[in-house]
Parts: C-alpha cells; sequence; structure tokens
C-alpha cells in the first residue's frame, strides 16, 4: 500500500485517472464494497504496475534442480539451488520498455498476469510454490486503495513536491521505503 502510494502521489495524472474510474463507478455510495473492485480496470493495472516495481519480496523461494539443464547458456548441474530474483525481472528494460517508470498503461490490453502463468511478472511466485495467499494479499489491497483513492484527496506536505518523495528501497529480502511515506488526506464530502 504504501509503495502504491507513493507512486500515485508522485504521478499526479495516474492518481487523477485511478480516483476519477473509482469515484465514477461507486458514486453515491459511503464507500466501495469489494464487488465494486471487479469493474475498476484502471486501479487493477496500476496495482499490477507496483507489484512489478515492487514486489513483495525481492527473490523468489530458492529452487533446487533435479536434473542437468542450459540456463542463460550456463550448465546447471543437479541440486543447484537456484534463487529468482523478481525485483530485477521487473526493471529489466530487455522485458519492459521504460522500466523504472510507473505507468499502468503498459497493461490495458494485455495478457500478462501476476499469478505466475507469465514469466515476465512473478512478484508471487509461480508453480506449486506460489504465495498461496495472493488472491486475499491482492483484493485487499485492491480494496483498500480503492476506498483510499475513493473518500480522499492526497497531498504532500507544505512545500514538497512529488519528485521530493524519496523512493530509495532498504532491506534484504523483501525492500521497504527507507523514508516513510507522509500523506495528507482531505476527506472528500
Amino acid at each position: 500500500m504504501i509503495w502504491v502510494m507513493a507512486e500515485l502521489v508522485r504521478n499526479p495524472s495516474v492518481m487523477q485517472k485511478a480516483q476519477a474510474e473509482v469515484r465514477g463507478m461507486v458514486a453515491g455510495k459511503a464507500r466501495v464494497e469489494e464487488e465494486d473492485v471487479k469493474g475498476l480496470r484502471y486501479l487493477k493495472m496500476a496495482v499490477k504496475e507496483n507489484f512489478r516495481l515492487h514486489p513483495p519480496g525481492t527473490l523468489l523461494i530458492p529452487r533446487e534442480t533435479m536434473r542437468s539443464c542450459v540456463i542463460g547458456g550456463y550448465d546447471v548441474l543437479p541440486g543447484t539451488r537456484v534463487f529468482v530474483n523478481v525485483w530485477a525481472m521487473g526493471r529489466d528494460p530487455s522485458i519492459w520498455e521504460n522500466p523504472e517508470e510507473f505507468r499502468p498503461e503498459r497493461f490495458e490490453g494485455s495478457r500478462v498476469d501476476f499469478r505466475g502463468f507469465d514469466f515476465e511478472l512473478l512478484p508471487f511466485g509461480s508453480g506449486r510454490r506460489s504465495c498461496p495467499a495472493v488472491a486475499m494479499g491482492v483484493a485487499n489491497v485492491e480494496l483498500a486503495l480503492a476506498n483510499l483513492l475513493y473518500c480522499f484527496d492526497w497531498e504532500l506536505p507544505e512545500g514538497m513536491k512529488g519528485e521530493d518523495i524519496d523512493m530509495e528501497e532498504t532491506g534484504q529480502l523483501a525492500f521497504r521505503k527507507t523514508v516513510p511515506l507522509c500523506l495528507v488526506p482531505i476527506r472528500r464530502v
């Protein structure tokens, strides 16, 4: 949630587009409900783009090869422990155009998904060792984000601009923001 809010505040046009979608879809209700989230295509693309840039973990659970194979031109022996760096995959220019930019539109009309079937985007792993709670986690992020965008307008503290938000990451297996995100919520009536 922190990463996607930071990215939205740094990209006001994306924030406005996501808020317009949520507010248009849910108009007149007190808050966004689970059923409403299904129709929020742009919000889902923003969440997907966030998982590309800021996966929940930097590395997938290690795998061990069962037999000899060749990966990227390297001979890999049986019993070799393999680590998949999903953080680097999400920023790989051979996979993504302008990989450092937060652009949810890159997923418009794309069938690429983060549930483990598309190997260019694997924030939750794939196959038998994929995250068992991905559906619940994603549903919670989408619903909470939709409500934050529906109920509030968001501003930076006085004198601060979007480019002033420090996006430096710290950590090893999971990255978090080095400098905490500070936003000013303005209740939308």
